[in-house]
């Protein structure tokens, strides 16, 4: 998932919950007043979300954003999905609750004992209940199909799934099945329109799914995976209704006549200035443990790029929650001191920002593509200044490898010495020179436009500065930054981007490897809507991704993600930054039930907007 920015780290298993705490900042909370009481929740009312941009992308198969998380969980359902648990960041037990999925639209949760995993492992057997509806006209239930349809849409020419590669790795038939799509649509005989796609898709098959009957799916593996639930709470593996086959994917058409199977529906749709939720009257409370719905409408306001407007208005309350901008950093101290009560630093564990290398780039003789330039970068880049712009080390702590703090796999390395994160000028400027470029090099830099990223941007900028680095920054919205540098077959051409910003938050917490090391940095995967924004391809790293993933042990796994990390920072295939903890603003009025304001959801990376309600 990209983090308020681009999704994901990496957290360990069940049992290092309270461990990855402490590594996020503590088990107890920075500020705030925790143990205060809401009280009765209200329904009602309209919930007012602000953003910069928001979603960029009301499609459930390209989504992959913390903007788009926060919404999908009011308009789209899966098998299994995430409670809200407010205590989550006062104790390691809430915690673990938080991160372990549960049953959704499922039953219940697969297990052996219960005779939904079979098969040594390698057979999921989903039943779905009843009475979960699309609010189509009339109302219809959600079946096993509309669950193969949506993997049958990862692969569409036009717009394809965020991350191909856990499901890939996993589902028997699947890399088949993209093959074919894709061969099918390199003919200049076959368009990519809305009936060609839709034609192709439901003549094919995938053979590692099938629906026994309606409310029944099931899922074969090319062999076991421990952590095929966490992939299929995903909001990638949502329900795809047959409407769909009307409209080319990732379509403003599609955007605007999206059918929802959870507690609220889009009903107006319009990109870069609102969008508008009611109520779905055709859920049922009953069908949902997971979702209130307490509110009547959610409203979402973008264009306010300014953090320190949205903390303003959050705090007149003319706005409640946000949506893509990290809480505007010069007002953390402030906020410290203060200490009210709809405030609180939630401990996370994150890698944002980082800085990519776009491996593709012709730019500047091919800077890119030289292990000493990215090195340079490496050793002069001031992380305590970066850290700084996004309000100090109560918000971020200084990072230096691949996999943050918490996880699965971290050790505690810095293979580029860099004067304790201030940046090591001197070293900088002796490795750009080896590289060929002794009077500097000038490159181009994307980030997210937002008024946070751009603090972060502009220390940054500064201290490469110092070494001969000049970066040309070129900030976009963060609805395009993400869709922009993930199209890796643009991004090698003359002018494109040499250096980006993103941020990566896990897309699942627990037994959870795959989600740092082979989301970001398994080869080829130079595809549209890539994540592994440079195309980074590695053999060692891709062989060391494949042992991890068949490791019978945590500690067998663990130690091949430590190879792999170290491997990447050897060929200085990004930069870590920092790991940040999540600060949290909302508006006096918004509540949640055992909490004195809205409380952070780590696997949204944002707030739950389907559990708040609001006081009168």
């Amino acid at each position: 998932m990209r983090a308020l920015p681009k999704r994901y780290a990496v957290l360990a298993l069940a049992g290092i919950a309270a461990m990855s705490l402490a590594a996020c900042g503590g088990s107890s909370s920075s500020s705030g007043n925790s143990s205060s009481s809401s009280g009765k929740p209200v329904y009602g009312g309209t919930l007012h979300i602000v953003a910069a941009s928001g979603p960029d992308h009301i499609d459930t198969v390209p989504a992959y954003y913390t903007a788009d998380y926060e919404l999908e969980k009011a308009y789209t359902r899966q098998l299994l999905s995430y409670p809200t648990v407010p205590a989550s960041s006062t104790t390691s037990s809430a915690w673990q609750q938080d991160v372990t999925p549960q049953a959704d639209i499922a039953t219940v949760v697969p297990s052996t004992s219960n005779g939904g995993i079979t098969n040594g492992g390698k057979t999921y057997t989903f039943h779905i209940k009843t009475g979960v509806d699309w609010d189509s006209s009339p109302a219809r239930p959600v079946t096993a199909d509309d669950f193969i349809r949506e993997f049958k849409a990862f692969f569409n020419p036009v717009s394809p799934v965020g991350n191909p590669s856990y499901y890939e790795s996993t589902i028997a038939g699947l890399t088949s099945y993209a093959s074919a799509e894709t061969s099918y649509f390199s003919s200049k005989s076959h368009a990519p329109t809305a009936a060609n796609i839709a034609a192709f898709q439901n003549s094919h098959n995938i053979s590692g799914l099938s629906a026994p009957n309606s409310s029944t799916l099931q899922i074969n593996l090319t062999a076991p995976a421990s952590d095929f639930l966490y992939m299929m709470a995903m909001p990638f593996a949502s329900a795809r209704p047959v409407e769909y086959d009307k409209y080319v994917p990732n379509s403003l058409q599609l955007d605007q006549n999206t059918l929802s199977d959870g507690p609220y529906k889009i009903t107006s749709y319009q990109p870069g200035k609102s969008i508008t939720l009611a109520k779905n009257s055709a859920w049922k409370a009953s069908t949902d443990t997971l979702r209130k719905a307490y509110v009547s409408s959610i409203v979402v306001t973008e264009g306010v790029t300014s953090a320190a407007t949205q903390l303003a208005d959050m705090q007149a309350g003319t706005q409640d929650l946000p949506n893509d901008t990290p809480l505007n950093p010069p007002s953390i101290p402030g906020l410290l001191s203060s200490k009210p009560a709809n405030f609180k630093i939630y401990p996370w564990s994150s890698t944002q920002p980082y800085l990519i290398f776009n491996l593709q780039s012709p730019n500047s003789n091919n800077a890119m593509k030289k292990l000493g330039v990215r090195q340079a970068v490496e050793y002069g880049l001031d992380k305590s200044a970066v850290v700084k712009a996004y309000g100090g080390p109560q918000v971020a702590q200084i990072i230096n490898t691949v996999i943050p703090p918490g996880n699965l796999g971290y050790q505690n390395t810095n293979q580029y010495a860099d004067d304790n994160g201030q940046g090591n000028v001197s070293q900088c400027k002796t490795t750009l020179s080896k590289a060929g470029y002794p009077n500097g090099v000038s490159l181009n830099y994307e980030y997210p436009n937002d008024s946070s990223n751009t603090r972060a941007f502009t220390a940054i900028q500064a201290s490469l500065k110092n070494c001969g680095i000049t970066l040309v920054g070129k900030p976009e919205p963060g609805s395009s930054f993400f869709t922009d540098i993930g199209n890796a077959p643009s991004n090698n051409k003359s002018g494109t981007w040499d250096m980006a910003q993103p941020a990566w938050i896990p897309d699942w917490f627990g037994n959870n490897g795959r989600t740092v090391i082979q989301a970001l940095f398994q080869g080829p995967n130079c595809v549209v809507n890539t994540v592994n924004y440079g195309c980074y391809n590695n053999a060692t790293v891709n062989s060391l991704i494949t042992k991890a993933e068949a490791a019978t042990s945590s500690t067998a796994a663990g130690a091949d993600w430590q190879q792999a990390d170290h491997q990447i920072m050897s060929d200085a295939a990004m930069v870590p930054i920092a790991s940040q903890n999540f600060p949290l603003y909302a508006s006096s009025r918004v509540k949640e039930a055992g909490a004195s304001t809205a409380v952070f959801s780590p696997t949204i990376g944002d707030p739950d907007p389907t559990n708040v309600w609001l006081s009168k």
